[in-house]
C-alpha cells in the first residue's frame, strides 16, 4: 500500500508492505498516524510559519519559554550537534538564510523578515533545560531546524510502521527502509545525480536504516550569487568543494544532521567527522568524483 502526501515544503510517500498479519483497517490507521507526525512537526518548528510553536517561542528574550516535545527534541539535538562541532553546524543560522533569500512559505507564499533578529547570534545564545524542557534565548535570533525537523519527523513516522514487515518513508529524497520490500529484499536506493535530476549514480540497499543528502544543487539563492540553502554559518557563505553528501545511520535525524555537517565542514574535515561517527558516506565532488566512507 501507498500513500503520498504534501509537508514540509516536500512530497512524503509512504509505502508500506502489511505481511500476512495486518488488515486493510490497521494498514490505512498505521499510515494516517505516520503522515500526522510530519504536520505535528511541521507545526512545530517550521521557520516560515508565524504561528508555528518555534517562531512564536523566539518572541520572547531573557525568560524561559516551556516547549513541546514535537519541538525540544529536535532542537536539542541541534544544539547539541552544534555544541560538538563547534558552530560548524549552528541551528541558529536562520537570519542568515532570511536574508539571502531562504524565508517564503510553501503553502501561503508568506515572506518571513526578522529583521530584529541578530544575524551575528551562535548556538550558545541558546539556553535548554531538558528537565523543564524549556527554551530560553540571551538575544533575538531565528532558529533554523531544517537539518533535523525532517528527519525527527521520519523517524517518529517510523515508529507507526514499524510492526510491519516492510515499509519506506521518502520525504524529498530523505529516507528511512524498515524490514523488507516485497520480494523480501533490502530496499533498493538510488543516489542522485547532481547535475542530472532522472539519474542515479548508484544503487544501495538499505534496511532497517535511513539515508539523508545534503546538497548544493536544488535550492540556490535568488537574492544572492554563489549561495545556496546550506551556509556555513561560522563564514556566511556556502561551501562548494562538494555537490553532495549522502550519509546512513540508524535514524533519520542523526543522517540529516551529519549529512549536512559534514558537507559544511568540507572535503577533509567532512570525511574526518562522518568517520568518527562511525557513519557510512557517500560524496560527490564539485567535479563529480564519487567517496565512499564507511564500505559503501
Amino acid at each position: 500500500m501507498r500513500r503520498t502526501k504534501l509537508y514540509m515544503d516536500t512530497v512524503v510517500d509512504i509505502q508500506v508492505i502489511p505481511g500476512s498479519i495486518a488488515s486493510l483497517e490497521e494498514v490505512e490507521a498505521a499510515m494516517n498516524r505516520a503522515f500526522a507526525a510530519f504536520q505535528k512537526v511541521e507545526q512545530a518548528c517550521s521557520r516560515f510559519n508565524p504561528d508555528s510553536e518555534l517562531m512564536q517561542a523566539i518572541q520572547t528574550i531573557g525568560t524561559p519559554v516551556p516547549i513541546s516535545p514535537e519541538l525540544f527534541e529536535p532542537l536539542k539535538f541541534a544544539w547539541e550537534v552544534a555544541k560538538g562541532t563547534d558552530g560548524a553546524f549552528d541551528p541558529t543560522v536562520g537570519r542568515k538564510l532570511e536574508m539571502h533569500g531562504f524565508s517564503r512559505d510553501y503553502l501561503t507564499g508568506w515572506e518571513m523578515d526578522t529583521r530584529s533578529a541578530d544575524a551575528s547570534a551562535t548556538y550558545r545564545d541558546v539556553v535548554l533545560d531538558a528537565r523543564g524542557r524549556t527554551l530560553l534565548l540571551n538575544k533575538p535570533l531565528v532558529i533554523d531546524l531544517g537539518a533535523v525537523a525532517k528527519g525527527f519527523a521520519i523517524d517518529l513516522a517510523a515508529r507507526e510502521l514499524q510492526c510491519f514487515s516492510g515499509f519506506l518513508i521518502n520525504a524529498g529524497g530523505d529516507l528511512y527502509a524498515g524490514g523488507l520490500n516485497e520480494t523480501g529484499e533490502p530496499w533498493e536506493i538510488g543516489i542522485q545525480h547532481p547535475g542530472q535530476p532522472d539519474e542515479v549514480v548508484d544503487i544501495l540497499q538499505l534496511t532497517n536504516a535511513a539515508i539523508c543528502t545534503s546538497g548544493s544543487y536544488e535550492r540556490p539563492s535568488e537574492r544572492t550569487p554563489g549561495i545556496h540553502h546550506l551556509i556555513d554559518p561560522r563564514t556566511g557563505v556556502s561551501p562548494k568543494e562538494w555537490l553532495s553528501c549522502s550519509v546512513i545511520a540508524p535514524f533519520a535525524m542523526m543522517a540529516d544532521a551529519c549529512s549536512t555537517t559534514a558537507y559544511i565542514l568540507g572535503a577533509a574535515r567532512g570525511i574526518e567527522f562522518l568517520k568518527e561517527m562511525e557513519l557510512q558516506g557517500m560524496i560527490i565532488t564539485s567535479n563529480f568524483e564519487i567517496k565512499r566512507i564507511g564500505g559503501i
